[in-house]
């Protein structure tokens, strides 16, 4: 099932397909927990112990895995017993996509914060619910579910400082490889088995800016997160480069 929607920052689609289907929202619910921690008043400069232990949804607790995990600087202040800023963490959550950070940074402001910032936007369908790897609450039906549509909505009700972190996003690859070179572009992107999701503001210099969000669920999805080792993603940078082709068109 691929799902796409894209048009200009404010206004209607040029391009709305599948607008509403759920997907498994991957590493895109991050978003909604950079929003909720930003709002929260929470002192983000405040030193927290680096754990690997956290409630879960439906009772009882988890653990993250750290083969799972794309981004290995969290689990060296684990391994030493040290703490970082929540700032860091949210950091690293966005630009690395760290599982272990956002968990952090989830156990730091709540689900229900997180479920604020999806009611905020506008969010008719999606949801997150839980935690990054927390089997015991998917497997009791409590999922992490994104549409297109709330994706974009959830992105047009983000601050001028939340957009800026997602500008810095390591991981180029998808809508951000669809895009010429030094295209600012700030996005979120997420991969499992069989999902390849990403969501974008892009910046282009000859047109105003217009938003993106494209989920894929579906075998060409290998949970890879190179490029070249996954075919959803580079299904996701054709879509991109079309998107980037029509930019500054008005809807039809």
């Amino acid at each position: 099932m691929l799902s796409v929607v894209a048009g200009p920052l404010d206004g209607k689609p040029v391009v709305a397909r599948n607008a509403d289907v759920l997907h498994e929202a991957a590493s895109t619910m991050k978003v909604a927990v950079l929003a909720a921690l930003h709002r929260s008043g929470i002192d983000l400069g405040a030193e927290r112990p680096v754990v690997n232990r956290f409630a879960s949804a439906a009772g009882g607790s988890f653990a993250n895995t750290r083969e799972w995990d794309s981004d290995p600087e969290p689990w060296l202040l684990l391994d030493r017993g040290g703490s970082a800023s929540l700032r860091w963490l949210a950091e690293r959550m966005i630009t690395h996509s760290s599982n272990l950070a956002t968990n952090l940074c989830l156990a730091a402001v709540g689900p229900a914060a997180v479920a604020q910032v999806w009611r905020r936007a506008g969010a008719t369908r999606s949801a997150s619910p839980r935690g990054v790897e927390d089997l015991a609450a998917r497997a009791a039906g409590i999922h992490n579910r994104v549409t297109a549509a709330d994706l974009v909505r959830l992105l047009r009700s983000l601050e001028p400082e939340l957009l800026s972190l997602l500008e810095r996003n390591a991981w180029r690859v998808d809508l951000a490889a669809g895009l010429p070179e030094g295209t600012r572009i700030a996005f979120k992107n997420g991969w499992i088995p069989e999902v390849r999701n990403s969501a974008g503001i892009v910046y282009p210099d000859d047109a105003p800016p217009y938003v993106i969000a494209v989920c894929y669920t579906g075998p060409l999805a290998s949970g890879r997160d190179a490029y070249e080792h996954d075919p959803a993603a580079r299904l996701l940078a054709r879509l991109s480069a079309r998107a980037w082709a029509r930019r500054g068109e008005a809807p039809g």
